[in-house]
């Protein structure tokens, strides 16, 4: 985080006291130096899982940032492709960092929770984003997508297991997700971003209630947890109704 192409502390420390907007325009220039960025592997992952339930048609980036997904849903999308955030910043990083080939790509400034389109996409993705929504808004944010997908579509990101109790991860999200409350608690305008927020039985259930099917793969690039079950999921909601 803290190497030359990285941001310096300071610009850190005057992103979290901004608005998850601005904070976002102004880490912009230098967010792909950062661990916020969705790992390569992670995104390979992805790609691999939807290879095999592909091609699709149109895809949705959502919260795309400066456009790491939006390179998965080239790999799998044969019409367009859009990538949709709400940071002018991490949209114009996105827009010139994009590369030559693959199905054309359109960049939309635009809310989640808010989204500008009609049921025209066969997939929606997302990578790393959902910290920045409270538990409460999930309901909203999950009409949002089912309503832009065409039947039959798929809703597909990855989720990782949680940090075993007790463990050095544990307590750092812990303390991370602390720190944020305090901020929030005596500090305005607030900046949303929460790492134990995004429970997976939360989101099941509310997806279901969105009017999705949920299936779980693994993504076994990453192993098991010592209980046998998979450090890293594709969770995939599916839109009822033939794919077209």
């Amino acid at each position: 985080m803290f190497t030359p192409q990285g941001p310096t502390f300071r610009e850190l420390a005057v992103q979290a006291l901004s608005s998850v907007e601005h904070g976002y325009d102004l880490l912009a220039p230098k967010f792909d130096h950062t661990p916020f960025r969705t790992p390569d592997s992670f995104l390979r992952s992805v790609a691999r899982a939807l290879t095999d339930l592909g091609p699709f048609g149109s895809g949705l980036d959502l919260c795309c940032g400066t456009g790491a997904g939006m390179e998965v849903l080239g790999t799998v999308c044969r019409d367009r492709v859009t990538g949709i955030d709400i940071s002018a910043g991490m949209l114009a990083e996105a827009r010139r960092r994009e590369k030559p080939g693959g199905p054309p790509a359109t960049w939309v400034r635009g809310d989640a929770l808010a989204l500008p389109f009609g049921p025209v996409f066969d997939l929606v993705v997302s990578f790393g984003a959902f910290g920045h929504f409270l538990p409460r808004e999930l309901p909203g944010l999950f009409r949002q997508v089912h309503s832009v997908l065409r039947p039959g579509g798929r809703f597909a990101f990855p989720v990782t297991a949680p940090a075993r109790p007790g463990s050095p991860g544990y307590w750092a999200m812990l303390g991370f997700d602390a720190v944020m409350k305090v901020r929030n608690a005596v500090w305005r305008p607030p900046f949303v971003m929460y790492y134990r927020a995004f429970r997976l039985g939360d989101v099941r259930r509310e997806l279901v209630r969105a009017g999705f099917t949920v299936e779980l793969h693994a993504l076994p690039e990453f192993g098991s947890r010592d209980d046998g079950s998979p450090r890293c999921r594709m969770v995939l909601a599916s839109r009822p109704g033939p794919a077209v």
